[in-house]
C-alpha cells in the first residue's frame, strides 16, 4: 500500500482508495471463506455427525458429543490467537492471513474425505476432532489479522467502524453460504444419499473457494502502521507477555463485550437447527430457512451498525445490541413454540438484528483497545477467549438445560444474562470511536 494524503497527521498513514478497496475486499473474501468452512461443520454437527461419527446407543449423548466436537475448535482458537497474534505483531499481518486461510481450507477438505464410525469405529470421531482443532487454530489467527488490516487503513478513525464491519460481515455471509449449500444438497438428494455422500459436498467444495481466497490475499500489501513499527525497531519482543502484563483491563472489557453476542449468535442459529426438527418435530428445512434469513438480517444490519458506531460511538451501539438481545431472548423461544414457520423465521431474523449490533462494532472496538505493537495479539486473545465460554459452550449448555428442565425458559435466562453483560462491558469502557490509532493503548500500566 502507498500513502497519498498530502498532509497526514503525525504518526499516521492514509491508504489510497484503491488500496483500501483491495485490502477490504481481501479481508472480507478470506474471512468469509474461513467462516464458511467453520459453519459447514456446525451445520453437519447438528444434522449429520451424530448419526455418522458417534455411537448410536443414546441419540442425546451422540448429539451432545457432536456439539462438543464443534465446540473444541473454540478451545483451540485462543491458542491460534496467541500463536498467530504473536507472529502478526512480529513479522506482519499479511503473512498470517495467508497461512490461516490455507490451514482452514486443508482441514475442511480432509473432513469431507473422512471415513465414518461404521467404517473405522472410534478412529472416525478422533480424526474428526483433530481436523476440527486445526480449523479452530486457523480461525483463531484469522479474525485478529483481518480486523487489524482494515482498521489500520484508517488510523484517524473516520470510518473504522464501517471498515471493521466488513470483517464481521464475513460471518453471516459464510453462514449463508454454508447453510445454503447444505440446503441445496438436502433438496436435491434423498435422505439416504445425503447421509451416504451428500454431506461431503460442502466440505470438498471448500478446495475451490479457498484457492480463490488465497489468490485474492496474495495481491494485497502489508499494513503501513506495522511497517512503521518494524522500520523503527519498536516491535514488542514478547507480545503475549506484554498484553497479559499491561492490558488486563482491556482484555476483561473485550471478553465481556464479545461473550453475549457469541452465545446469541449460536443459539439463534445452531441451536435452532437442533431444536426445531428434534423438539418441535418440524421439517429441518424450516430451521435452515430461518437460519438463512437470519444471516440475511446480519448482512443488512452489520454495515448499518458499523456506520452508526462511527457516528455515535461504539459503546451506545454495543449497549443497544446487548439490552435488545437480552429482551428478545424470551420472545425468541415464545415464537418458536408457536410451531408457525413464519414466526420461527421472524424469531431468528429479529434476533440476528440484535446480534448485528452486538457483533459489528467489535472489529473496531477491540483493536482500538491495544497499541500497534501488540494489537493483533491483544485483539485476538480478547475475541477468542470469549469464544471459548460463548460459542463453544452455548450449544452444549442450551441443549443440557433443555434436557434437564424440559423447558426453554432456563435457556432464555442464560441468553439474557450474557447479552446483558455486553451492556455492562460497554458502559465500563471509554469511548474509542474517534481516537487516532497511534494513541490506542494509552492509559495502560507503564
Amino acid at each position: 500500500m502507498q500513502a497519498v494524503s498530502s498532509m497526514p497527521l503525525a504518526g499516521t498513514t492514509v491508504a489510497k482508495p484503491s488500496s483500501t478497496r483491495r485490502v477490504a475486499a481481501a479481508s472480507l473474501a478470506g474471512t468469509t471463506l474461513e467462516f464458511y468452512d467453520h459453519f459447514i461443520y456446525g451445520s453437519a454437527a447438528a444434522l449429520v455427525f451424530p448419526k455418522l461419527f458417534f455411537p448410536q446407543s443414546d441419540p442425546l449423548v451422540a448429539t451432545l458429543l457432536s456439539f462438543a466436537s464443534y465446540g473444541v475448535a473454540f478451545a483451540a482458537r485462543p491458542l491460534g490467537a496467541a500463536v498467530f497474534g504473536h507472529f502478526g505483531d512480529k513479522i506482519g499481518r499479511k503473512s498470517i492471513l495467508f497461512l490461516t486461510l490455507l490451514m482452514m481450507g486443508l482441514a475442511t477438505f480432509c473432513i469431507g474425505l473422512l471415513p465414518t464410525y461404521a467404517n473405522v469405529g472410534v478412529l472416525a470421531p478422533l480424526l474428526l476432532v483433530a481436523l476440527r482443532i486445526l480449523q479452530g487454530l486457523a480461525l483463531g489467527g484469522e479474525w485478529g489479522g483481518a480486523a487489524i488490516m482494515v482498521n489500520e487503513l484508517d488510523p484517524e478513525g473516520k470510518r473504522r467502524g464501517l471498515l471493521g464491519s466488513l470483517v464481521q460481515l464475513a460471518a453471516p455471509i459464510g453462514l449463508l453460504l454454508a447453510n445454503g449449500v447444505f440446503a441445496l444438497v438436502t433438496w436435491q438428494v434423498s435422505e439416504e444419499a445425503f447421509l451416504d455422500w451428500g454431506w461431503r459436498v460442502p466440505f470438498l467444495l471448500s478446495a475451490v473457494l479457498i484457492g480463490v481466497g488465497l489468490y485474492i490475499r496474495a495481491n494485497v500489501g502489508e499494513s503501513q502502521m506495522f511497517e512503521k513499527i518494524e522500520s523503527s525497531g519498536a516491535e514488542s519482543p514478547a507480545p503475549i507477555k506484554e498484553v497479559l502484563r499491561d492490558y488486563r483491563p482491556q482484555l476483561l472489557i473485550a471478553f465481556g463485550a464479545r461473550l453475549g453476542g457469541d452465545v446469541a449468535f449460536y443459539v439463534f442459529t445452531l441451536f435452532l437447527l437442533y431444536f426445531v426438527p428434534t423438539k418441535l418435530g418440524l421439517p429441518k428445512n424450516i430451521a435452515l430457512t430461518a437460519v438463512l434469513l437470519g444471516a440475511l438480517a446480519q448482512i443488512i444490519f452489520i454495515p448499518v451498525a458499523g456506520w452508526l458506531s462511527d457516528r455515535i460511538g461504539r459503546r451506545p451501539v454495543l449497549m443497544l445490541g446487548g439490552i435488545g438481545g437480552a429482551l428478545w431472548a424470551f420472545a425468541f423461544f415464545a415464537l418458536l413454540q408457536t410451531r408457525q414457520p413464519a414466526l420461527i423465521v421472524a424469531a431468528s431474523f429479529v434476533g440476528m438484528i440484535f446480534v448485528s449490533f452486538m457483533f459489528s462494532p467489535l472489529a473496531s472496538f477491540l483493536p482500538e483497545l491495544f497499541a500497534t505493537r501488540v494489537r493483533v495479539t491483544g485483539s485476538s486473545l480478547g475475541f477468542q477467549f470469549a469464544g471459548v465460554f460463548g460459542g463453544a459452550l452455548a450449544p452444549i449448555i442450551a441443549a443440557s438445560l433443555l434436557a434437564k428442565y424440559d423447558s426453554t425458559t432456563p435457556v432464555a435466562i442464560y441468553l439474557a444474562v450474557v447479552c446483558a453483560a455486553i451492556a455492562v462491558a460497554a458502559w465500563a469502557a471509554r469511548e474509542t470511536a474517534h481516537m487516532n490509532l497511534s494513541d490506542a493503548g494509552h492509559g495502560r500500566r507503564s
